[in-house]
């Protein structure tokens, strides 16, 4: 059974800063690309990010680019958002998902307060 578990939301101050983490099982880790989304309070679910199977590219939204960055380590199954000079419009429910199958997870949630 195919799960991914997102951790490490709260809520923080504008300027701060927090690390989310994706643990993923049931399928080769290693194997796949993966994203992660965020949705805002009252919006739609919107692409942050997202990262090659192996770690070495990396794509962001502009919104979050310089600020914002996705790592993985494969031997732990583990996908990283490191989240630095907070705002409050990141505010939202983050996700993570495979990038090309569609098995979400319950999401973690992040609030900045301004």
């Amino acid at each position: 059974q195919v799960q991914l578990v997102e951790s490490g939301g709260g809520v923080v101050h504008s300027g701060g800063s927090l690390t989310l983490s994706c643990v993923g099982s049931g399928f080769i880790f290693s194997d796949d690309a993966m994203r992660w989304y965020r949705q805002p309070p009252g919006k739609g679910r919107e692409l942050v990010g997202t990262i090659s199977h192996g770690g070495e590219t990396t794509t962001y939204v502009d919104s979050v680019k310089g600020r914002f960055t996705i790592s993985r380590d494969n031997r732990k199954s583990t996908l990283y958002l490191l989240m630095n000079d907070l705002k409050p419009e990141d505010t939202a429910v983050y996700y993570c998902k495979r990038s090309f199958y569609s098995t979400w997870g319950q999401g973690t949630q992040v609030t900045v307060s301004s």
